[in-house]
C-alpha cells in the first residue's frame, strides 16, 4: 500500500514569531516506522509548506497516489484538518482517510456524529502505532478491522468503536522515521537545524488544564536507554542536526533515570549538541545532582511549568504551592547555565488586572530567560473545562480554532474575555519588556542574537513608537491581534 501521514500547518507562536521555528511532528514519524515493510510510507509535515499549501498538496497526491492518507490533529487544527480531507477527496475518492492525535483520541465521538463524518474512514484513539500498523494489515486482509483496538472504524456507514487497547511496550517499538520517505525538510530554530525525539511517554502529574491523561492516562512510561541513544546517534550522526527537542511530556519524573541518560549522552561526546526539554518546577528544585549532570549532557534550555504566582490558582490547577520550587528551579538552572523558559498561565477564575500584573512581575523577579505566556484554555474532556463550563466562564463553547493558548475563550469573575486578552498583551509588554538575550543565550547563538540586539531590535522600536504615537495601546493591540487571527487562515484552502 501506499500511505501518506501528515501533521498539520497550524502553529501557535507564543513565544516567537510564527517562522522563526519549525519542528517535525515526532507521532506520525514513529506510527510511520512502525507499519510492517512492504509498503511506500511518505511522511509531511505541512509546517514546511504554509505559504503554498494548496499547491504542493495537489501535486504530491496526484504524483504518489496514496491508497491511505493519515492526519494527525490538536482541537486548534482540525478545522484546517478537515479542509485538507475535502481536498484529498475531491482529488482522490477513493483514498482511504484516517485521522489521529490528541482531538481524535478525545473528541471521537462527536467526530462520529458529525457532518464531516462522511469524508472519515477510520479513527485511532490514543498510540498509534499499533492500531495504524494492524489497520494497514486489515485493509489488506491480513487482520480483522472489529479485533484492532483503540480503532474505529465503518460498519453499514456507521462509526463502530473498538475497545482502547493497552498501552504500548515501548522497548518494541522502532526509531522514528527520519530519512528520505519524509518529504518534507528545513526544520529549524532560528538558524539552526532542529530534530524531535523522545525518551518517555505519559506524564503522573494530575495538572486539570491538560489532556495528557486521556492519551496516555496518569503513567509514565520510559523508553529503553539503548533505544534513546540510538535514537540521539541518528540525529547526531546521520541528520546532522546539533538541536534536538525531546517531547516527552516530563522528562525529569524518574530522576536517577535521567541521569543515566545523561552519562551515555557525556560519555558520547557529542560536539555542540544542544537539548531543549519539558521539566516540573518541584523535581528540579529538588535535585541538584541530575541539574548539574542535564547541563554537563548538554541540555542548554529547559521549560518548567510555573503556571501561576497565586496559590489559590494553583490549587485550581492542582499543581500545589510550587511558587517557592518555582523561584529555586530558575536559580538552579541559571546555576548551571541552562536557560529558563518560564510557563504562565493567565486567566483563572479569580483573575483581574492586579493578577495578571503580579504573575508578570512575578516571572520577570525570578530572571526567566523568556516567557512561554498562555491563557487559561478549556481543552476539551479536561477537569478544569468541567469546572469552567459549570461556573459559566467558557464563553467560546465549540469554535476549538481558537484553542491554542493565545485566545481568551473564557472569562474570569471580574474581566470579560476581551478585557482579559487585552491585559494579557499589554502587561506583558509593560511589565516584561523588550527581550533582553543573557549571557548564556548569546554564547550559544551569536548570529542570530547580534542580529536581534543590533539591528532588528533598533528597527523594531522605532517602529512601534511611531505605531504608539499614532495609534496609542489601544490602537497597536487591534493591529496586532488582526495580524495573529490570520496566522492559521490559508486563503488557498477556503472553500473547502
Amino acid at each position: 500500500m501506499k500511505i501518506i501521514l501528515m501533521s498539520m500547518p497550524d502553529v501557535a507562536p507564543l513565544i516567537m514569531h510564527e517562522s522563526a521555528f519549525h519542528m517535525p511532528n515526532c507521532g506520525i514519524a514513529s506510527v510511520g516506522a512502525n507499519i510492517d515493510e512492504g509498503h511506500e510510507i511518505s511522511i509531511i509535515d505541512l509546517i514546511r509548506k504554509r505559504r503554498r499549501l494548496r499547491s504542493y498538496l495537489v501535486g504530491t497526491l496526484l504524483r504518489i497516489r496514496p491508497d491511505m492518507v493519515g492526519l494527525s490533529a490538536m482541537a486548534w487544527q482540525y478545522k484546517t484538518c478537515v479542509k485538507i480531507i475535502r481536498l484529498i477527496k475531491r482529488l482522490l475518492p477513493e483514498t482511504k482517510i484516517l485521522i489521529g492525535g490528541y482531538h481524535a483520541s478525545l473528541m471521537y465521538e462527536e467526530i462520529a456524529a458529525s457532518e464531516e463524518a462522511g469524508l472519515i474512514d477510520f479513527m485511532v484513539r490514543g498510540e498509534g502505532e499499533e492500531a495504524c500498523r494492524r489497520l494497514v494489515n486489515a485493509l489488506e486482509g491480513k487482520d480483522r478491522l472489529e479485533e484492532i483496538p483503540s480503532l474505529s472504524y465503518k460498519e453499514n456507514g456507521r462509526f463502530v468503536h473498538n475497545p482502547r487497547g493497552e498501552l504500548l511496550d515501548l522497548s518494541r517499538l522502532k526509531s522514528p522515521i527520519r530519512d528520505k520517505r519524509r518529504l518534507t525538510w528545513g526544520y529549524h530554530i532560528m538558524n539552526s537545524k532542529v530534530e524531535v525525539m523522545e525518551t518517555s511517554r505519559g506524564c503522573t502529574r494530575t495538572c486539570t488544564f491538560c489532556s495528557i491523561n486521556h492519551m496516555y492516562g496518569r503513567t509514565f512510561r520510559p523508553f529503553p536507554i539503548e533505544r534513546v541513544m540510538a535514537d540521539l546517534d541518528e540525529i547526531y550522526y546521520k541528520c546532522k542536526a546539533r538541536w534536538v527537542f525531546v517531547a516527552d511530556d516530563n522528562l525529569v519524573l524518574d530522576p536517577e533515570r535521567v541521569m543515566k541518560i545523561c552519562d551515555a549522552i557525556i560519555a558520547r561526546r557529542y560536539y555542540k549538541l544542544q537539548l531543549v526539554v519539558q521539566a516540573d518546577c518541584v523535581s528540579i528544585s529538588q535535585n541538584e545532582e541530575m541539574v548539574r549532570k542535564m547541563s554537563q549532557a548538554g541540555i542548554r534550555t529547559m521549560f518548567l511549568g510555573i503556571e501561576n504566582v497565586s496559590k489559590k490558582n494553583l490549587a485550581e490547577a492542582r499543581k500545589g504551592n510550587i511558587v517557592e520550587a518555582s523561584r529555586k528551579a530558575v536559580e538552579m538552572c541559571h546555576k548551571y547555565d541552562i536557560m529558563v523558559v518560564g510557563g504562565l498561565i493567565f486567566g483563572f477564575p479569580n483573575d483581574d488586572e492586579a493578577a495578571i500584573i503580579e504573575n508578570y512581575s512575578f516571572l520577570k523577579s525570578i530572571g526567566a530567560d523568556t516567557a512561554y505566556c498562555q491563557i487559561l484554555t478549556p481543552y476539551p474532556k479536561t477537569v478544569m473545562r468541567q469546572h469552567l463550563l459549570d461556573e459559566g466562564l467558557v464563553t467560546n463553547v465549540d469554535d476549538y480554532r481558537w484553542y491554542n493558548g493565545m485566545w481568551a475563550n473564557v472569562k474570569t469573575r471580574h474581566l470579560e474575555p476581551d478585557k482579559l486578552q487585552y491585559l494579557f498583551w499589554y502587561h506583558r509588554q509593560k511589565v516584561l519588556g523588550w527581550w533582553e538575550p543573557p549571557e548564556r543565550v548569546r554564547s550559544r547563538g551569536w548570529l542570530w542574537t547580534s542580529i536581534w540586539i543590533y539591528a532588528f531590535r533598533p528597527m523594531l522600536k522605532v517602529f512601534i513608537n511611531r505605531s504608539l504615537r499614532k495609534y496609542g495601546w489601544k490602537g497597536r493591540y487591534d493591529r496586532e491581534i488582526k495580524r495573529l487571527s490570520r496566522v492559521n487562515v490559508f486563503p488557498d484552502l477556503e472553500g473547502l
